[in-house]
């Protein structure tokens, strides 16, 4: 026993020491800059919570702390149920779905960098497919990313193609609901609807809330790289986020404590509506003691 344990301890021994190095001497180290004085040139001077009152001035904090959380009360509803409905889809045994699961999956495993480019051209206004569609069919062709409602809503309309894992995770949950359920419901003279409701809802509640808060967390960080790359912020700082703030704050005017004070206050936001959602929705579903 003690030999299989030290063998289990010297497996988990690389990733534990690399998540230590890589992750929480990091955080540590961002946790302490936030009560400090830090331009990279000069030695860090603790000067308590002064950072925060310095953000608390900064006019541009309000504007991307209201444009991440729009984000993410945008796109997350309609990431998880868009795959849940792409999931209930293709949750069927036909000749050439693995095909379409393949193509559902694609956009997650393409670099954020390589993505937001693909987007760029597919919002240019003048030769961009996504108008050259709407115009055929006679619908208005906005300038996205010049426009800041249009920006916004593009923003989120790519975040929205990148739901492969969700899919796999809701695929895999669909796939062990019993099949007896559903033919007895059937018996009972339930439609699919109805099944829907009262048989695959409640069984999938677990990995709903699941992706839920995972995508919450996720959608704190997925708008630096089309923010950075394809408007900078722009139009009128609607693009502005908060991760793509931390960075201009940190980087480009080096103030590495007011940087790091802003990721606090927005890893405690981050915090608060998590357990707002686990308020909600977290005891939602079935339990294996009823």
């Amino acid at each position: 026993m003690r030999t299989y344990r030290a063998g289990l301890y010297g497996l988990l021994a690389p990733y534990l020491i690399g998540a230590g190095l890589l992750v929480l001497v990091p955080a540590l180290i961002t946790f302490a800059m936030a009560f400090a004085s830090y331009d990279a040139l000069s030695p860090p001077v603790f000067n308590g919570l002064w950072n925060f009152w310095e953000i608390q001035r900064e006019p541009l904090f309000p504007v991307a702390l209201r444009n991440s959380a729009s984000f993410i009360l945008s796109a997350v509803p309609l990431r998880v149920l868009g795959a849940l409905a792409l999931a209930v889809l293709l949750n069927q045994r036909k000749r050439g779905v693995g095909w379409y699961r393949a193509a559902v999956y694609l956009p997650t495993v393409i670099p954020d960098v390589a993505y937001a480019l693909i987007w760029l051209w597919i919002f240019n206004p003048l030769y961009g497919p996504l108008n050259m569609v709407l115009g055929a069919v006679g619908l208005p062709q906005p300038a996205w990313l010049v426009q800041p409602d249009s920006a916004r809503a593009a923003v989120v309309i790519m975040s929205c193609f990148q739901i492969g894992e969700g899919f796999v995770v809701l695929l895999a949950g669909l796939q062990e609901i019993p099949r007896s359920y559903y033919d007895s419901a059937a018996v009972d003279g339930a439609g699919r609807l109805q099944a829907f409701r009262w048989i695959t809802l409640p069984m999938l509640a677990p990995w709903l809330v699941l992706l839920t808060v995972r995508d919450i967390i996720l959608s704190t960080q997925s708008t630096f790289t089309p923010a950075f790359i394809m408007t900078g912020g722009d139009p009128y700082y609607a693009t502005l986020y908060l991760p793509l703030l931390l960075y201009e704050e940190a980087f480009d005017r080096f103030r590495f404590g007011d940087g790091a004070a802003m990721l606090l206050v927005m890893f405690v936001g981050l915090g608060l509506l998590l357990l707002l959602v686990y308020m909600v929705i977290g005891r939602w579903g079935y339990t294996d003691d009823h």
